[in-house]
């Protein structure tokens, strides 16, 4: 890249550098313990829509989790991470190969907490960068006022897709639908919690008590931006094995690499406690407090810059 092209990024690569300074300060404030577990690893978490990049026989993290909960279930009780995590065949305006993840997890807590533990971080980040209720984010003015509303994937559909949830299963459209039809109209007037999926569409999460037809995960939107993916934790490992087992299947059918099941993840769940974690796109939340329409925008190179 260019020297020019370098100093044309230096206003956001200073904000960036401002939002991960008051990121942890913020959970530090919070009690959290800022660990950091390793980038290869042996075998991946079994998903069948995330694609791991290969190292000497191991994997590139797609995400800490895997080291993660088994630092809950050794007793640290609240754990953040700011860490790389990569993922292959994902390159776009809003996604990058190598990524900067926030990802935290509070024992004893379930997912609406970890909604409010965002919606806080995000206000506390706001108001550090000097936007307080305010952020404009190309063109449009979002409210950041709290508290944040809160829609069910459910009613998310019936508002804004051309099928039901129920009917976008069914026919197998249910991630077409969400990416063409729902996303786009999210959290374009206030930051928005995407909450309540299908079961099916949970595979780490803990299923609904009263409900199991949904699992307890989130997503936050904002301005039709994706921030994060959030859970009540699922720590029966039974369960986690049979559902690693069903990924598995569908990675087979879809002809993608295999790399079998993360036996000591599934033995540290047996002493996981009840808790919530989320993993957060540091470079997406970078791009709206910058008003950039681009990741590149907010890295200091791109895959293509090296």
């Amino acid at each position: 890249m260019e020297p020019t092209a370098l100093i044309r990024k230096s206003a956001n690569l200073q904000r960036r550098a401002e939002i991960l300074h008051g990121t942890r300060a913020f959970f530090r404030h919070l009690g959290y313990l800022e660990v950091e577990t390793p980038l290869r690893i042996p075998v991946p978490l079994p998903e069948a829509h995330i694609e791991p990049i290969g190292s000497e026989g191991w994997v590139l993290q797609p995400s800490p989790e895997i080291c993660m909960k088994p630092l809950l279930a050794a007793g640290f009780e609240r754990i953040f991470q700011v860490c790389k995590c990569f993922r292959k065949d994902e390159r776009g305006r809003r996604h990058l190969p190598e990524m900067t993840l926030l990802e935290w997890y509070a024992a004893g807590e379930s997912y609406a907490e970890a909604m409010t533990t965002t919606e806080r971080l995000v206000g506390h980040l706001a108001r550090e960068l000097g936007f307080h209720d305010d952020l404009f984010w190309q063109g449009a003015r979002i409210d950041l006022t709290p508290p944040w509303p809160r829609l069910t994937v459910a009613e998310a559909f019936r508002r804004h897709a051309s099928l039901t949830v129920e009917d976008a299963l069914a026919r197998g459209r249910f991630d077409d639908l969400m990416g063409l039809e729902v996303e786009p109209r999210l959290g374009l007037e206030r930051p928005l919690f995407l909450h309540d999926y299908p079961a099916a569409c949970g595979s780490l999460a803990r299923l609904k008590p009263g409900d199991p037809a949904v699992a307890e995960r989130f997503e936050l939107y904002i301005g039709g931006l994706e921030l994060c993916n959030g859970f009540s934790e699922l720590t029966d490992p039974a369960e986690q094995r049979r559902r690693f087992a069903a990924e598995l299947d569908l990675r087979r059918r879809h002809g993608r690499p295999v790399h079998g099941l993360p036996q000591r993840f599934l033995d540290a769940l047996a002493s996981l406690p009840p808790c919530a974690g989320n993993a957060l796109g540091l470079d997406r939340l970078t791009m709206l407090f910058c008003d950039a329409a681009e990741i590149d925008a907010v890295v200091a190179f791109s895959p293509e810059d090296l």
